[in-house]
């Protein structure tokens, strides 16, 4: 008998921890004895594929490469998510638990893998970042979320099959990762279409051979491909290529003598076409050609078949539009008013965004913006100026308000989604709050409210104002309202060809 072991000891009642972790034990051992038909060849090698990532940035690239919008976005939405788990396991997951690795010996050698990991057990990295990226692809995609599912579980599986992990640390970090997708979607929510009533349908001409309709193409929006099938579906519709310059001047040469004005472009475009379509009394087509292109998908167009087969058919509804006016002008939007962080921040990314490229220009002006040590934006609430980080106007409510504007159910609700993030210290997670807590809080750092009518004074000469991706400098003070119904839009209003 071993001096260290008294056998003649009362035995203590063992802790709910230690029977969970000899259960885990037990699973790990039955899964180490269990045969797995056709595994041998198939899992090890998936589990040295997901190794950093790269498995993942690969199904996105062939995600992307289909060259459908809701494809892209939900490879973005994929690797956004898997970009959280990693940061959340590699900076708290990891040293929370240091638990080491199940010993292999009840692991058949054809399973273990050449190259064993060296950080600790809990929770799996590899599960997190397989549950992360299925997730977000499934939230913002659904039928592509159920094609990388079955990947996804195979990898999570892979990590107790080669023996590297228990199956509690495939859970936990499955978890994890699912909860960062979430997390994403909170912060920046889904874009998916929306499908709305009929209340507002309008009449428009069915053009069953697109004869009538010019379409205005953005040749910088780099949607060749989908302009070219729009074309192949409306042969008769007449198509202007022009640059991103000559947009304003090729839509008011098209409105003279088209029966109903396209645009393809981002927001951008799209806010110049509906001015000149407001002015002239015509409706719109608009073929989605931007980046996020928020007005399109809130309106239930998604690319060039939801398009033609509206205007084949001779479907539309009416929209809202508004008008802001100050005393240097006025204008027009379908999505968006802000001014304070958001302003500043396209400015400087606009500034940057030539020399480094898009993405890097948006971080660094954030940060920029972040950093700064006075508020962007000062305006006179009942009499009194107050400084704000952000105050932020929708065209109707948004649903899922986070970094970015959500979606929005009714485009022709007759509403001003009016969003303030209040001064203070710490912009940053001021901005983060205000974004994750909802529509219509209220708090000492942020507020909201629906109302018709806007009406600020008191602003700073040159203060700049965004609108639909646009950015213009106002001063003194802006009124902004409602134009209910103003706008008329095709859109598909049935299902089928």
């Amino acid at each position: 008998m071993s001096p260290d072991v008294d056998l003649t000891a009362r035995m203590t009642k063992r802790s709910p921890l230690c029977r969970l972790l000899d259960l885990d034990g037990r699973l790990f051992e039955a899964a180490a004895a269990w045969h797995w038909p056709g595994a041998e060849r198939v899992l090890p090698r998936l589990s040295r594929g997901a190794n950093h990532g790269v498995l993942w940035f690969a199904t996105a690239a062939a995600m992307a490469a289909v060259r459908t919008p809701r494809a892209r976005r939900a490879a973005v939405r994929g690797l956004a998510s898997l970009g959280v788990a990693s940061l959340a396991i590699n900076t708290v997951g990891k040293r929370s638990v240091r638990r080491a690795r199940p010993v292999l010996d009840p692991v058949p050698l054809v399973r273990q893998l050449k190259r064993q990991p060296i950080t600790t057990s809990f929770p799996s990295g590899h599960a997190a970042s397989a549950a992360a990226f299925a997730t977000g692809v499934a939230l913002e995609s659904p039928a592509w979320g159920a094609a990388v599912a079955p990947v996804a579980f195979s990898v999570a599986a892979s990590r107790v099959y080669t023996g590297v992990h228990f199956p509690s640390d495939v859970l936990a970090g499955a978890a994890l990762g699912a909860g960062a997708a979430l997390l994403v979607r909170r912060l920046v929510p889904t874009r998916a279409p929306a499908r709305h009533g009929v209340r507002s349908r309008a009449e428009v001409p069915a053009l069953p051979e697109g004869e009538g309709l010019v379409m205005v193409v953005n040749r910088a929006s780099g949607t060749a491909d989908r302009v070219r099938a729009l074309g192949d579906a409306l042969p008769r519709a007449e198509i202007v290529e022009c640059a991103p310059d000559d947009v304003g001047d090729a839509l008011t040469k098209a409105a003279d003598r088209a029966r109903v004005l396209g645009v393809c472009g981002g927001d951008g475009t799209v806010n110049t076409a509906a001015r000149i379509a407001l002015r002239h009394g015509l409706p719109l087509a608009v073929l989605p050609g931007g980046t996020l292109n928020h007005f399109a998908l809130d309106l239930g167009v998604e690319d060039e078949r939801d398009l033609a087969r509206a205007v084949r058919h001779g479907e539309a509804v009416r929209v809202d539009a508004v008008r802001y006016v100050t005393g240097d002008g006025e204008g027009v939007f379908l999505n968006t008013l802000s001014l304070g962080v958001y302003p500043e921040l396209v400015r400087v990314r606009t500034r940057w965004s030539r020399r480094i490229g898009g993405w890097p220009a948006g971080l660094l002006a954030a940060l920029r913006v972040l950093r700064a040590d006075r508020h962007p934006l000062e305006v006179e609430l009942d009499g009194t100026r107050r400084p704000l980080w952000l105050l932020f106007v929708g065209n109707g409510v948004y649903h899922r308000m986070g970094l970015a504007p959500g979606r929005r159910t009714d485009l022709a609700d007759g509403l001003l989604d009016v969003r303030v993030v209040h001064g203070g210290r710490r912009p940053a997670l001021r901005l983060l709050a205000a974004a994750a807590a909802g529509p219509l809080t209220g708090s000492p750092g942020h507020a909201a409210v629906q109302v018709k009518r806007l009406r600020l004074t008191g602003l700073a000469p040159g203060t700049p104002l965004a609108y639909d991706g646009e950015v213009t400098a106002v001063s003194g003070e802006v009124t902004v309202e409602k134009l209910p119904e103003a706008l008329t839009v095709y859109r598909p209003l049935t299902t089928g060809s």
